[in-house]
């Protein structure tokens, strides 16, 4: 059950469709991820009409934004919220529902996730905090949450997360201000926060995602999982990813090197001093591991390292238009001495080769 709190969700609303971007010709068919960015009917376990408050801001988002689906409230104490239908549990929502986004106390979730379970639903969303970032006792929480989610083979998201959006698709399982544009590039993030402020950034800039994910303390999906959704993935052309811990090294070793041979990964990795790592694990509560050793897995694995926002979408953007480079050779063609040098002081200092262009087909 939900706590007797107004922390809690539950209406039906059909959000209206997009005809120019059917859900089947933009996700891969059959993959247990595709729960969370094209869902049939998503149900809101925390939703509530208080002002500035999670769960009214993710049904808001769910509402007003097309992803050709339905929506379903779900609030012990309320009949309706913003106007809609609300249940009083997952049990009682009328129609199977795909895929929950949770905002309740931490303490309430791994009893919703085994209600959830128990009602089929294929995907959960935990936006709540409160778990292994704070200590033990979180950490406790989390390990009943993920035994309650695989006897029911369901896939979770987050906790500790900003949610996830689907630009391609409508849908805006988040609590952001705004809704991404659309795009070819997919972003994730273990930071909320960094998510909210490269959701803003590209608004301004006119950069549009094929998907927009923050995964936070990655309970169960994690970097591997989503590396082989967004490979198979048409409408994805490149991956950038905000990074504090790895997780599952050996998953996302083995997703990147696949991926990475027909789709540019670049990562933003934070983490590098001892003063970051702390910060590191008292945000996520996710051990960092040592940047030497990533770097040579990154290498490894055919993935790009860069040191700031900016180049990690400017990097995106030159690789999803043209072909990935074979080795680091490059020809500078300029029509100034001056811009020559620097960009030969950019390329040597970055570990190229400038070549004559008489060797650059060699």
């Amino acid at each position: 059950m939900i706590p007797d709190d107004d922390i809690g969700t539950g209406a039906v609303h059909p959000a209206p469709t997009r005809p120019d971007m059917p859900n089947s010709i933009l996700r891969p068919k059959n993959q247990p991820l595709s729960v969370f960015f094209s869902p049939r009917t998503v149900a809101v376990v925390g939703a509530t009409e208080n002002p500035g408050s999670v769960g009214r801001m993710v049904l808001w988002n769910l509402f007003t934004n097309p992803f050709g689906g339905t929506v379903f409230p779900v609030n012990l104490k309320r009949t309706s919220v913003l106007g809609i239908k609300a249940y009083p549990n997952i049990a009682a929502v009328p129609e199977k529902v795909d895929l929950a986004v949770l905002s309740t106390r931490p303490e309430s979730i791994p009893d919703l996730i085994a209600e959830c379970g128990e009602a089929g639903v294929k995907g959960a969303i935990i936006l709540s905090a409160g778990f292994k970032e704070i200590g033990s006792a979180g950490l406790k929480l989390e390990e009943k949450i993920l035994a309650n989610a695989r006897r029911s083979k369901m896939r979770v998201i987050g906790p500790n997360c900003l949610g996830v959006m689907s630009p391609l698709t409508g849908l805006n399982a988040t609590y952001a201000v705004g809704m991404a544009r659309p795009g070819n590039v997919a972003f994730i993030s273990q930071s909320g926060a960094l998510c909210t402020a490269v959701l803003d950034w590209s608004l301004r800039e006119m950069v549009g995602f094929s998907c927009f994910i923050s995964i936070g303390s990655m309970i169960d999906v994690g970097w591997g999982d989503l590396i082989d959704y967004l490979g198979d993935d048409q409408r994805t052309r490149s991956i950038v990813m905000y990074m504090e811990s790895i997780g599952d090294a050996r998953s996302f070793l083995s997703a990147a090197r696949e991926v990475a041979l027909s789709k540019p990964i670049i990562v933003i990795k934070a983490g590098r001093t001892e003063a970051a790592v702390r910060a590191a694990t008292s945000h996520t509560g996710s051990m960092v591991e040592s940047d030497d050793v990533l770097d040579a897995a990154f290498r490894r694995g055919g993935v790009l390292r860069v040191n700031n926002i900016s180049d990690l979408f400017d990097m995106a953007e030159v690789l999803a238009k043209q072909p990935k480079p074979r080795g680091p050779r490059l020809a500078i063609i300029t029509n100034a001495g001056g811009p020559g040098v620097i960009a030969t002081d950019a390329l040597i200092s970055s570990g190229g080769t400038g070549e004559p262009l008489s060797r650059i087909h060699e």
